[in-house]
């Protein structure tokens, strides 16, 4: 008996299944890459136009939060900018 004996053997696991996990992993990864450099693209052309690309990844972070999370982060970042000197 292995060390291992409770762990799957070749005979138990499922390989067509595993297989297709796998591949739907991998096709999901690629699109994952292809949005990723869409975003890249959109940005650069913003860029391109003027924008302020920071300013617009912290937007597009900020309208992600829920309203109160959202209010809570800014009201502490007033009170560190108030306590800073810097308001």
């Amino acid at each position: 008996m292995s060390e291992h004996s409770d762990s799957p053997t070749s005979e138990t696991v499922a390989s067509g299944q595993l297989r297709a996990f796998i591949e739907r992993i991998e096709r999901l990864e690629e699109e994952k890459k292809t949005i990723a450099d869409d975003i890249k693209d959109i940005f650069a052309e913003a860029k391109g136009s003027g924008f302020d690309t920071k300013a617009m990844r912290t937007i597009i972070r900020l309208r992600k939060q829920e309203e109160a999370e959202r209010q809570e982060a800014e009201a502490m970042i007033d009170l560190y900018k108030e306590a800073l000197g810097m308001r």
